[in-house]
Formats: structure tokens, C-alpha cells, sequence
């Protein structure tokens, strides 16, 4: 088994093909043997591949020659290794697709993009400056662009979390004032790599919310910088088989329960039912058996 890695990354920017963009990546992962997920629409590309050290690589050089995706900023990490064909474990296929939106917030039409990319979003924090930022605010706010099922095994240290399932229900919390009490206070949305929060901060600050920044490179950037050191705690969600993955530097705060049991763990597993697509907090013992969300477990019973 080969060392594999994997690419996670996004760019907003202006496509006036993106049917062509389309074709052309999913030509170039075949012939690198790279898998993940591609989202292409008119804003942009996002996208998370894995594959050999080599075949990242020459992704990476191929897409800097495509002047409207040279500045991307990439996040690398270290993947599951590779098969017998020379396929990153990490995912079962390659799927490359055109949608309406490149993270599905459901609000296609609320989002400008120029090519600078989003118009209108939160400032960008970077790592380094979020303890700065932190006392120039002392009633900052940290708020969590994610679904909450990924907070529930990492986040940052009193961080808001809204009760979501799918990022569609960001605009419906948001409508409902929910959080009309946070408009007027310092906002820092952060997510796993930072696309998300580049489209919440944006409808935020349409909707009133007049502090809102967000940070930049998300978790995967802080964690980087700070390991487990800094105000993260916990593990980080990922979207492939590897579930969740941990910084280094310093010892990984268990936050998560299980759903089963209640041991602390900070592992996910799907539900077993084919037709769910509900993550339960699950440890490794209870993992050995059939896991099932509440509602299949009942049916089941």
C-alpha cells in the first residue's frame, strides 16, 4: 500500500462554463487515478480528492496553470494510503458534478461572486491573529458553520452551535431570530476548511448581522498553527473514510459520547441503514455491531 494524501479546497470565482470545467476534471482525475468529490457551479469549484504523493502533486501543478484557479489555497493531509491499483482508500469513487451551488446553502441567488470571489462576506482572521482579535473583543463569539452532529466531537471552547442537520438550515435559523441577539456582537464563524463560512458570513451580514467575520483556512488552518494547544478541542469531521482526523501537538480532548453506550470517543459512523444518511457518535466497541439511528432502531425493534 502506497502513502496517499489528501486535497481539500475551494475557489469562488466567476465560471461561465462550468460544464467544460466539468469534463476537464473529471479527465484529469482519471488519468491521475485521483477519487473524491468535485462541485463545480457558476461561482466556482470545491472539492476534496485523494490520491498518490505524485498524482497530488501533479493535480495541484496542472490546476495553477488555469489562470481563474492559480491562487487556490490548498490544504493537504495525510490520507488512509492506496490500493492495489493505486486508488486512495480514502474514498469509493470519483464523482464530479455541476449544481446550482458549490455548498449547498440553498441560496443560489443571494450569492455574487466576482473575481476576487464573495462579495460582501465576513473579514478574514487569520490563526495567529485570532487571540488579538479575541482581546480587542472580549464578548467575541465563536459560531459554528458546520452541522451540528460534527460539533458534537469537536469545537471550539464555547462556541455556538445552531441545531443543524444540512447547511439549508443556516438561512431558516437565521430568518427565524434565532440569533437576532447576536447582531449587534463580534461574530467569528469558523468550519472545516472555510468555504462554508465564506457563504454564511455573507448571508449574515445581509441579514443584519454587523460583526461577522470568519476564519480564515477554518479549522484545518488552526489546527495546523496551534494542534491541540490552542482553543480547539476535540477531533475534526472530514467527509471521506476517514470520519474524523486529529492535530498534532498536545493530547486530543474526547468530547464526543456515544450514542449506544456513553463512553467518550470522538469517532463517527454512518448509519447502517443504506437509505439514512444520519452520522451517530459511535466508539469503537459499539462499532463492531450494526449501528442504527433512533428512528431505524425502532423500526427495526
Amino acid at each position: 500500500m502506497a502513502i496517499s494524501r489528501v486535497l481539500l479546497f475551494y475557489k469562488f470565482t466567476p465560471i461561465a462554463d462550468p460544464q467544460a470545467i466539468k469534463l476537464w476534471q473529471w479527465d484529469l482525475c482519471e488519468r491521475l487515478k485521483l477519487r473524491g468529490r468535485i462541485l463545480i457551479s457558476q461561482h466556482g469549484i470545491n472539492g476534496t480528492v485523494g490520491g498518490t504523493i505524485q498524482a497530488c502533486k501533479a493535480y495541484v501543478k496542472r490546476m495553477k496553470q488555469y489562470p481563474e484557479f492559480a491562487d487556490i489555497e490548498w490544504k493537504i493531509s495525510e490520507g488512509l494510503g492506496t490500493d492495489a491499483d493505486g486508488y486512495a482508500s480514502d474514498f469509493p469513487r470519483l464523482s464530479v458534478k455541476v449544481r446550482k451551488e458549490i455548498v449547498a446553502f440553498g441560496a443560489p441567488d443571494e450569492l455574487e461572486v466576482d473575481e476576487n470571489g464573495i462579495v460582501g462576506g465576513g473579514r478574514h482572521v487569520r490563526p495567529e491573529e485570532v487571540e488579538q482579535i479575541i482581546a480587542q473583543n472580549p464578548d467575541l463569539v465563536f459560531f459554528d458553520g458546520r452541522n451540528a452532529i460534527e460539533a458534537q466531537v469537536g469545537r471550539f471552547d464555547g462556541a455556538i452551535v445552531p441545531p443543524t442537520s444540512t447547511t439549508h438550515d443556516f438561512i431558516s435559523l437565521l430568518d427565524s431570530g434565532e440569533y437576532d441577539d447576536l447582531k449587534d456582537k463580534p461574530i467569528l464563524a469558523y468550519c472545516t476548511g472555510g468555504i462554508r463560512c465564506e457563504v454564511l458570513t455573507a448571508l449574515m451580514k445581509k441579514r443584519g448581522f454587523s460583526k461577522v467575520m470568519q476564519l480564515h483556512g477554518g479549522i484545518v488552518r488552526y489546527g495546523e498553527m496551534f494542534g491541540n494547544t490552542g482553543r480547539w478541542k476535540g477531533s475534526l469531521t472530514v467527509f471521506d473514510n476517514r470520519e474524523v482526523m486529529d492535530f498534532d501537538g498536545g493530547d486530543v480532548s474526547l468530547i464526543g459520547t456515544c450514542h449506544s453506550c456513553g463512553a467518550s470517543t470522538n469517532t463517527l459512523h454512518n448509519c447502517d441503514e443504506p437509505s439514512c444518511r444520519e452520522r451517530l457518535v459511535t466508539c469503537q466497541t459499539c462499532a463492531q455491531q450494526p449501528v442504527f439511528c433512533q428512528e431505524h432502531a425502532v423500526a427495526l425493534a
